[in-house]
């Protein structure tokens, strides 16, 4: 009998890759719509739990309200006012619109039907990498850069992981970073009486419209928010958080872990990177369910990035150079 398995399957009418670990009775489902994570199932005290709370039916992947489980690249999270300069000129992601209606977040391959490249089962893992082409010059207003991309999600005894690659194919530098999006739904309890850790030496300090303040001034030690410290792990509370936190420690072995327990249900998880920052999000403003998972979003640079010259060495992708990112969620109690 085999340890793992890589299927497809459908959801109305998209294609998915279902990857499975027998072993261990864990399950993921991802559609090729934006490389989304759609279901992380494993046994719990209850029976089986989703701990991934995604879109439930093809009309939500349709609608992708929330942007649960987003792919997001190039670019993570916001920009200000859709605008922003990059070696010397200025683009407008949103030409001839103004005012509130202006808003650019999340990148470009949300609403993307990735073709899947590989789907692949042996003794250690099952594997899918979705890839596109779809970011390409005179595609997406104020982006005039070719980028292939492939995404990478891998199910073993560990978890999941998830490995981006980034790639320009064009003939000049393009800004691009990546970002992931998920949400956890751990238990069926409040999230107030969930624990949350993240090892975070900086919190990102923003205006009302979650833009970074410029230069030194987004940087603020964690000391001088003790609100909003959470380096030992505690109660999330009542704290509505929509806050990221950079300069990361990294444990022994390289992976910074944001970590996440519902003590009610037992269960357990780490999300873990190798760089960039950490967004955690109470889910207080979703369309659905408000304050019954939480988001922890790893992502490789900071929102408003692009206009940031803080941010600006690590978000430079030269033509023909190619950049990595990896994320993923540990289950460290179930």
């Amino acid at each position: 009998m085999a340890d793992y398995l890589a299927e497809r399957a459908r959801l109305g009418g998209h294609e998915l890759a279902v990857l499975t670990d027998l072993a261990r009775g864990r399950r993921v489902r991802i559609a090729r719509r934006g490389a989304t994570l759609l279901n992380f199932e494993l046994p719990a005290r209850d029976g089986v739990r989703d701990i991934a709370d995604g879109y439930r039916d093809a009309g939500e992947l349709d609608s992708r309200p929330s942007s649960r489980f987003a792919v997001m690249v190039p670019f993570a999270n916001r920009i200000a006012d859709a605008r922003y300069a990059f070696d010397g000129q200025t683009y407008d992601l949103q030409p001839g619109v103004e005012g509130a209606q202006r808003a650019a977040r999340h990148g470009f391959v949300r609403g993307v039907d990735f073709d899947i490249a590989a789907l692949a089962a042996d003794g250690e893992a099952a594997r899918v990498t979705f890839v596109t082409q779809a970011i390409r010059p005179d595609v997406h207003p104020g982006y005039p850069f070719a980028i292939d991309l492939a995404v990478t999600y891998t199910l073993d005894a560990h978890g999941l992981s998830l490995e981006a690659s980034m790639r320009n194919v064009g003939e000049h530098a393009a800004p691009c970073f990546f970002g992931w999006h998920p949400y956890f739904r751990l238990g069926e309890s409040p999230i107030d009486s969930w624990e949350l850790q993240i090892p975070a030496a900086t919190l990102v300090h923003t205006d009302a419209d979650f833009i970074p303040l410029a230069g030194a001034a987004a940087h603020v030690p964690m000391a001088r928010e003790p609100a909003l410290d959470f380096r030992q792990a505690q109660p999330i509370g009542v704290r509505q958080l929509n806050h990221a936190y950079a300069d990361l420690r990294c444990d022994a072995d390289g992976r910074a872990r944001t970590r996440l327990r519902d003590p009610a249900s037992g269960l357990a998880i780490a999300v873990w990177q190798r760089s960039g920052v950490m967004l955690a999000f109470t889910a207080d403003t979703v369309t659905r369910d408000v304050r019954r998972a939480v988001a922890l979003e790893p992502m490789e640079s900071w929102a408003d990035a692009f206009n940031r010259p803080d941010c600006a060495a690590a978000i430079r992708l030269e033509p023909g150079a190619e950049r990595r990112f990896l994320c993923g969620v540990e289950i460290t109690a179930a």
